[in-house]
């Protein structure tokens, strides 16, 4: 603990209260209330299914998606919402190292086993980028390289085309928003395999709008890897 933390102390990333000395990035009582997504598992999208039986999530079995398969840490409920909208549009942007940690120690044997040659933060369109100030994917992106062993290329995928928010929109939409929102800096994009980030996977309409923009530029495989994810309806 340093002479700030007493005056200043951290805060938990959850209910964002003053963390003891022991604790680190979440409370004890959060750390034990946090859902964490656990198998069995959707295999395309990485939603916890109800049934041991089930292979894909009702989504995944209906839609087709266009990344190979993605992978969420906790589920999007209540708790992660407020944490998420904090760190978004708060400012709170010291919340990624704690996300970046939880990613590394649950999913970073997933990371390594689908070998990506980048991560790939999902980026923001300049005017949402101005108005915020950072990219919160960016942020758990940096975070997460050094503990995973994995570069970050920002300059890969290009936001060019400022949508409408994807939360206010049904699926249908959702994918209508997307269509040529992504561009790729290059025409012949110079990696086989990419691990595109995210903060929320709901739809997997932005992932899927990104995955087929890489694919088209000569990307071979595209994962994913969000630090939250919808429940399987």
């Amino acid at each position: 603990m340093t002479l700030l933390d007493l005056f200043f102390p951290p805060r938990c990333v959850v209910c964002d209260r003053p963390l003891t000395y022991r604790e680190s990035g979440v409370c004890k009582t959060c750390a034990e209330s946090l859902h964490k997504i656990r198998d069995p598992r959707c295999m395309k999208c990485g939603k916890e299914l109800s049934k041991e039986r089930d292979v894909f999530c009702k989504d995944c079995t209906d839609h087709a998606h266009r990344f190979e398969s993605c992978r969420a840490l906790f589920l999007y409920d209540d708790a992660m919402k407020k944490s998420i909208y904090r760190f978004k549009y708060d400012g709170r942007k010291e919340y990624a190292a704690y996300y970046a940690k939880a990613l590394s120690e649950e999913l970073g044997d997933w990371i390594r086993s689908v070998r990506p040659d980048a991560l790939i933060p999902i980026p923001l369109h300049p005017n949402r980028l101005k108005k915020r100030g950072y990219n919160q994917a960016e942020l758990i992106a940096g975070k997460l390289s050094a503990l995973v062993n994995v570069p970050v290329k920002t300059d890969v995928l290009i936001r060019q085309a400022d949508t409408k928010r994807q939360k206010e929109l049904n699926l249908s939409a959702r994918e209508n928003n997307l269509k040529k929102a992504f561009k790729t800096s290059e025409n012949d994009v110079k990696l086989d395999t990419a691990l595109l980030v995210d903060d929320i996977y709901t739809t997997g309409a932005t992932i899927d709008a990104a995955a087929a923009c890489l694919k088209g530029a000569g990307v071979s495989r595209v994962y994913a890897l969000t630090l939250s994810i919808g429940r399987n309806t």
